[in-house]
């Protein structure tokens, strides 16, 4: 049985994993594929209020309050990554919170905006996120978020080779719910939801959606062209930009 998100970070064995690979891999789906479309739909974040769900080393933290954001604020449920994040910011304005992203006690429209970088995979009932999230946006406030692709959570456990992936399997794709995948050593517990389930829970909560896209390579962002060859075959990650609209938008509709 596979650990829920928070508890497989917790795991030393798999934490050891990651903290190598964020330091020795080349051209990782992270840096190459999913941090230029990130950055390009948040944008200048310069007086901007922000909580990041699921906020990891707290690395984007940083790099908002250096681009001028006015407040900025982690969710982070993992023992072991809560540490790194409060390195991460150590002796800057940012702060974050040891809590799950589902049961933090979310404020009433407190950001401009939220984010959510590849954690919500890791989240049981999306409905009730989306809402809380809705809730906490001022405003006009977006809500930017990025997933692994359903067609990756489908059936990510169905392939093993030890080497480099080469081969995908789509399959139960419409079968949505939990998953167990074999991850840096560790077997963790995923949620498999279709793009549609995503799209029609944030209408559901009230967002305007402004923006899909998925994580389609850019040449210049790879070090290997074999790399980037193998990443233009598949898409890894989705990603959803939403806003709040406004009372005053409301009101004069």
């Amino acid at each position: 049985m596979g650990l829920q998100g928070p508890e497989f970070y917790d795991d030393n064995a798999v934490f050891n994993t990651y903290q190598m690979q964020r330091k020795n891999r080349r051209d990782s789906p992270n840096d190459a594929l999913e941090k230029p479309i990130f950055d390009e739909l948040t944008g200048n974040l310069a007086d901007l209020r922000i909580l990041d769900l699921g906020c990891g080393n707290a690395k984007y933290g940083l790099e908002a309050l250096q681009q001028g954001c006015r407040t900025y604020s982690g969710i982070e449920g993992s023992r072991n990554m809560f540490g790194l994040a409060e390195q991460t910011l150590a002796g800057s304005a940012g702060q974050v919170v040891q809590a799950t992203i589902e049961g933090w006690d979310y404020p009433k429209q407190q950001f401009d905006l939220v984010t959510a970088r590849l954690s919500l995979h890791y989240v049981a009932d999306i409905g009730t996120l989306f809402t809380n999230v809705f809730n906490a946006l001022a405003d006009a406030g977006r809500f930017i978020f990025s997933v692994e692709h359903p067609v990756i959570t489908s059936s990510d456990s169905a392939w093993r080779t030890g080497g480099p992936r080469q081969h995908w399997i789509v399959d139960d794709y419409f079968t949505t719910g939990a998953r167990v995948t074999t991850w840096m050593g560790g077997e963790v517990i995923k949620y498999h939801r279709t793009v549609e389930d995503y799209f029609i829970g944030l209408q559901k909560a009230g967002f305007t959606v402004t923006s899909l896209r998925e994580s389609r390579p850019q040449r210049e962002h790879f070090h290997e062209q074999a790399n980037y060859e193998r990443r233009v075959r598949i898409p890894l990650m989705l990603f959803f930009s939403a806003t709040r609209s406004s009372t005053l938008s409301l009101a004069a509709a």
